[in-house]
């Protein structure tokens, strides 16, 4: 953003962004942007979501502008379930998106409102966090006012960006100079990204199905499991409860219908990541019967094909989101192995400015040249001079597909999502 000029631009009824989207109504606003409802060319309706620069100091500007980007690209995956990104532009210096516009509003309204079968809808969630998950995206803020109602009642998701960041609380607070208030947030948030641990600091598919658990059970019973949540005085008692597995269970067998959700609710509020369902295939799996959702998985930039030449690794959320590593070049260029870490010695370096959730040395990738097989090991092989060396493992880990990758190696196919920390590769062929 360096040399942008940043200006305010506050919009009223009538009034044009970009010169293109006139304004119709305002939907909402948040510590980062405001949402518009607007009509553009052809007297189409969208929403569009105006980043303040304006608001936020200069040096971190930047990142803000990184994660903006990300969340145009999220809403390019091409899912029934997910609300998609149609263009993006600037006013005044300051980024917006235009967006699908869900007339019925988000989840909460909906339910104020209308009757909702809960079984479809949940089913219509899980499908979208599916695909985001299958294209290397982890939402990290599933929460129902995230969650918004088409004109035909399908239930998609949005707010993949800024909102959805790890470190939103400590970004309100630094950015803008002063606390919010973000216990909606916290609310469902798994215990294991309240206080990120050495071991536990990765983030994958398993924080969505957790919140999907807490947003379910709510919406069943009109309560948060843990308690309740309404001021700070409540936050240490919420998260020790959701830490101990500790909810309210009969209350959900009182609820009308409660009593069949109770596999798919305990099987998402574990608390221990590892042990809880892992996927949302798997918590569909586990739904109650109900009206069948016609679902095709989609792909972000279409789907990976079998390969001609070699395999490449695409990054789909980080900081150097998009950004493809030729792993096939890689290897001509640098023996056998391809190693993977937070340090410039790595054949990949990933950089991670805001936490050490990456080792220094995180994962190794190799080839099995005969047979033209890939495999990824978790950790590096660590020389010691004089006295051979060892093989040290990664302290966060590194998982694919959801699933932990040991020091023996798993094999890698194209479509696999590899996540190290906070960072998601796919493997493509091409």
């Amino acid at each position: 953003m360096s040399g942008v000029v940043v200006n305010r631009c506050d919009f009223t009824v009538g009034q044009y962004i970009g010169g293109l989207y006139r304004v119709d109504l305002v939907l909402g606003e948040g510590s980062f942007g405001k949402v518009f409802k607007v009509m553009g060319p052809g007297s189409q309706v969208y929403a569009l979501k105006l980043l303040k620069l304006w608001e936020i100091v200069p040096e971190l500007r930047k990142p803000l502008m990184d994660r903006f980007v990300m969340e145009f690209e999220t809403g390019l995956i091409k899912s029934r379930f997910l609300v998609h990104s149609v263009g993006h532009g600037l006013e005044c210096g300051n980024p917006f998106i235009v967006m699908d516009y869900c007339p019925k509003g988000n989840l909460t309204q909906y339910m104020e409102r209308y009757s909702v079968d809960l079984v479809k809808v949940g089913r219509e969630i899980l499908c979208g966090l599916n695909d985001l998950h299958k294209s290397g995206k982890v939402h990290r803020d599933l929460k129902p006012e995230n969650v918004l109602i088409k004109e035909d009642g399908t239930a998609a998701l949005t707010d993949f960006g800024i909102s959805g960041d790890r470190n939103k609380r400590m970004t309100e607070r630094n950015i803008l100079g002063r606390p919010q208030q973000i216990f909606g947030t916290y609310a469902y948030m798994p215990p294991e990204q309240v206080n990120r641990l050495r071991g536990d600091a990765t983030v994958l598919p398993t924080t969505d199905i957790f919140s999907f658990g807490v947003m379910m059970y709510q919406l069943l019973t009109g309560k948060l499991p843990f308690g309740e949540l309404n001021d700070h005085n409540d936050l240490v008692s919420y998260q020790r409860n959701g830490k101990n597995g500790n909810w309210d269970r009969r209350l959900l067998e009182r609820t009308e219908n409660g009593a069949v959700w109770q596999k798919v609710i305990e099987g998402c509020l574990i608390p221990d990541f590892k042990q809880r369902m892992q996927s949302a295939t798997a918590v569909l799996n586990q739904m109650p019967q109900g009206q069948p959702v016609s679902y095709i998985q989609q792909w972000v930039g279409g789907k990976p094909e079998p390969g001609k030449k070699g395999l490449s690794m695409r990054v789909m959320q980080g900081l150097e989101h998009g950004k493809v590593y030729d792993l096939s070049h890689l290897f001509r260029d640098r023996k056998r192995l391809i190693t993977i870490g937070r340090e410039d010695s790595n054949v990949v370096c990933i950089p991670e400015n805001e936490s050490p959730y990456i080792s220094r040395r995180h994962c190794t990738i190799e080839t099995d040249v005969r047979t033209g097989r890939w495999f990824i090991r978790d950790g590096q092989w660590i020389a010691e001079k004089g006295r051979g060396g060892y093989w040290k493992e990664s302290v966060n880990g590194t998982y694919i597909n959801s699933a932990p990758v040991t020091p023996e190696g798993s094999e890698l196919h194209p479509g696999d999502i590899i996540t190290v920390g906070d960072v998601t590769f796919r493997i493509e062929d091409y």
